[in-house]
C-alpha cells in the first residue's frame, strides 16, 4: 500500500469514527449541562468546597468563579514544584527553579500545557500525577464551562443568569472527561502505553558509533492515564520530552489514530450540544460545517506539502521523513500535526520545525485563526461562535439591516466584545515576538538564523498566546526571559478572551428575543458557511499574513 494511500484511509477512518460519536456524545453533553439534578460525589465535591449549585449567576459573579479557581491552581502548581525535592515519589527530582516553575503553573492552569523542560528528567510521580494531570481535567472542565454559559447567553431571555459556574465545572469532570479518560486509558494500555509508578532504572545494551556498549536510564510513571486526557482535554503536555512520538506514550500506529480521535472528539460534538441547547440542530450542524470544512482543507494541505518534497532525499523516502517517526509516517504525522494545531492540544507525534516550509506555515496559521475547527475543548465554540457574530455582522452591513443571530441583536455593545476579543491574541503573539526580536538575548536560543529562525520566535508566541503548548523544536524556551514572557502571554491569552465571551453572553441573555421575518439571514444554511469560512480566512490574513512572508512563506517560497 502506497503511503499515500495509507494516509487517505486513516483520515477517513478517523472521519467515521468521529462521525459514529458525535450525536450521542453531545446529546449526553447537552443533557449534563442542562439537568438540574446532582449526583452524590458531586454533592459531596459542593459541600467541600463549600458552593451551592442552585445559586444562579450573572456574568460578573461567572468570571469571578473562573479567575478564583484558576489563580488558586496557578498558585498550588507553582508551590508542588517549587517543594518537589522534599515530596516523596520525587524520583529524586530537585525542585523546579521559579521561572520555570511560573510558566509550567501558567501553562497547565491556562489549558496550554507548553514544557520548557524534559518531563522525565525534572517531574517526580507527584507532581505528574497530583499536579499536572489534575489541571489536565479541570483546566478543560473550565473552557467548556465558559463555552456552555455562552450558548446560555444565546438560549435564555430577559435574564443575565448564565448558570453556576462550580456545578459546570465539577459536572464536566465528573459527567463528561473522567468516564471517557477511563475506557481511554484501558484502550492505550491494550495498544501499549505504560501505566505504573516504577522508578528509574538502567534498561538494555546498547552499541554507539565506535562498537561500544552503553545503558539507558528510563522512569515510569502514569502515563497511559495522562496521555488520554492530555487529547481528550486538548491539554498536550506530555511526560516524556518526545510527547506524542515517544513509544510509552504514542506505541504504534493504532493509538496514534486513537490518540488523533480524542483530541478531536468532544470540540466537534460540543456543536451539536450548542444546537440542542439553542433548539436548533440546524445551528449546529452549520457550525461543525465550517470546523469540519476548515480542518479537511488544512489536512489535505499538510499531507500535499508533506508528500510533494522535492530532491533526492525526499524522493527516496517517499516524502519529507525528516523529524518523524517511521512507525507512523508523512500521512498519520500530517493528520496530527493539523489536529493538534487546530485544536489548543500542542501534543505532538513529530517536529514540525523539520517540515517542509509551507507544511510548517500551516499549523502556525492553524492556531492563528484561533484554534476553532474544531479548536479546544470548550474554546474552539466559544471562539467560532464570536466569528458567527462578525460575519453575521458583516452582512449586515452588506444589506443595511440590522444584525441578528439566533434571535438576538447584535449591537455596538455586543460587537465590542467580539472585537476585543478577536484582537487580544495577535496583539500578545506579535508584541511579544517583535520585542524578542529586537532583543539580543532571545536570539540566543534561536537554532537557525534567517526565516527560519524567526519562524521558531513566532511559532513559540502563537503557540503560547493561542493556548496550544506545541512547539517547533529548534528553540531553547528554557531561559527566564521565554519562561517568563511566554508564562505572561498563556495567562493573559487564556483569560482575556474570557472576560469578553461571558461579557458577552450576559448582554445576550438579557435581551429579548427577536422574532424571525422574511429579511433574517438564515445562519443554519451553507451560504452561511461559507461566508462564515471566508470571514475566518479574512481576519486571520489580514492580521498575520506579513509576519507569515517573513517567516514560513519566504523558508517555502526560497526552497
Amino acid at each position: 500500500m502506497s503511503p499515500v494511500l495509507a494516509g487517505v484511509l486513516q483520515l477517513l477512518a478517523l472521519t467515521v469514527a468521529l462521525g459514529l460519536s458525535y450525536r450521542p456524545l453531545g446529546d449526553h453533553m447537552a443533557r449534563v449541562y442542562s439537568s438540574d439534578k446532582h449526583l452524590r460525589v458531586e454533592k459531596w465535591i459542593y459541600k467541600g468546597i463549600g458552593a451551592d449549585p442552585s445559586v444562579e449567576m450573572r456574568w460578573p459573579a461567572y468570571l469571578r468563579g473562573v479567575l478564583a479557581f484558576s489563580a488558586v491552581g496557578v498558585l498550588f502548581l507553582y508551590l508542588l514544584q517549587r517543594v518537589q525535592g522534599a515530596l516523596p515519589g520525587s524520583l529524586g527530582f530537585v525542585s523546579i527553579d521559579p521561572d520555570q516553575a511560573f510558566n509550567t503553573a501558567a501553562s497547565f492552569v491556562a489549558n496550554t500545557n507548553w514544557q520548557s523542560y524534559y518531563g522525565e528528567q525534572a517531574m517526580g510521580h507527584v507532581v505528574q500525577t497530583g499536579g499536572l494531570a489534575v489541571q489536565n481535567f479541570v483546566s478543560a472542565a473550565v473552557g467548556i464551562a465558559v463555552a456552555v454559559a455562552l450558548v446560555r447567553g444565546f438560549a435564555r431571555s430577559r435574564t443575565g443568569e448564565l448558570g453556576n459556574f462550580w456545578a459546570d465545572l465539577v459536572r464536566g469532570v465528573v459527567r463528561v472527561l473522567l468516564p471517557i479518560s477511563v475506557v481511554g486509558a484501558l484502550v492505550l494500555v491494550a495498544c501499549g502505553a505504560i501505566q505504573n509508578f516504577a522508578g528509574i532504572h538502567e534498561v538494555g545494551q546498547f552499541l554507539n558509533e565506535q562498537g561500544m556498549g552503553g545503558s539507558q536510564q528510563w522512569n515510569g510513571g502514569a502515563v497511559a492515564s495522562q496521555e488520554v486526557i492530555k487529547e481528550l482535554g486538548t491539554n498536550g503536555g506530555g511526560y516524556f520530552n518526545a510527547n506524542s512520538a515517544h513509544p510509552f506514550e504514542n506505541p504504534d500506529p493504532l493509538s496514534n489514530l486513537f490518540e488523533i480521535y480524542l483530541i478531536l472528539l468532544i470540540p466537534f460534538a460540543l456543536t451539536r450540544t450548542f444546537g440542542r441547547m439553542v433548539g436548533s440542530l440546524r445551528q449546529g450542524y452549520a457550525i461543525l460545517g465550517t470546523m469540519a470544512a476548515i480542518w479537511l482543507v488544512f489536512t489535505g494541505l499538510m499531507m500535499w506539502t508533506e508528500f510533494a518534497g522535492r530532491g533526492p532525499a525526499f524522493e527516496l523516502a517517499g516524502g519529507a521523513m525528516e523529524g518523524k517517526e517511521t512507525r507512523f509516517g508523512i500521512g498519520a504525522s500530517a493528520i496530527f500535526s493539523v489536529a493538534t494545531t487546530l485544536t489548543s492540544t500542542g501534543a505532538v507525534n513529530s517536529f514540525h520545525s523539520s517540515y517542509t516550509g509551507f507544511g510548517g506555515g500551516i499549523t502556525m496559521l492553524g492556531m492563528q485563526l484561533g484554534e476553532i475547527a474544531p479548536g479546544g475543548v470548550g474554546s474552539g465554540l466559544y471562539g467560532m461562535l464570536i466569528m458567527a457574530i462578525i460575519a453575521v455582522f458583516i452582512a449586515g452591513l452588506m444589506v443595511g439591516r440590522t444584525p441578528e443571530y439566533l434571535g438576538k441583536k447584535i449591537g455596538t455593545r455586543q460587537i465590542k466584545f467580539a472585537a476585543c476579543y478577536i484582537l487580544v491574541t495577535p496583539a500578545l503573539v506579535l508584541g511579544f515576538t517583535a520585542v524578542a526580536m529586537a532583543l539580543d538575548t532571545p536570539s540566543h536560543s534561536m537554532t537557525n538564523s534567517g526565516a527560519h529562525g524567526f519562524s521558531e520566535i513566532l511559532y513559540a508566541y502563537t503557540s503560547g498566546a493561542n493556548n496550544n503548548g506545541s512547539a517547533f523544536a529548534g528553540l531553547n524556551a528554557d531561559t527566564q526571559w521565554f519562561n517568563s514572557t511566554i508564562g505572561i502571554a498563556m495567562l493573559l491569552g487564556r483569560f482575556l478572551p474570557m472576560v469578553f465571551v461571558l461579557a458577552l453572553a450576559g448582554s445576550l441573555a438579557e435581551q429579548t428575543p427577536v422574532p424571525e421575518t422574511a429579511g433574517t439571514l438564515r445562519t443554519e444554511k451553507p451560504l452561511f458557511t461559507g461566508l462564515l469560512v471566508g470571514t475566518i480566512l479574512i481576519i486571520a490574513g489580514l492580521t498575520y499574513f506579513p509576519a507569515l512572508a517573513l517567516g514560513p512563506l519566504a523558508e517555502g517560497l526560497a526552497a
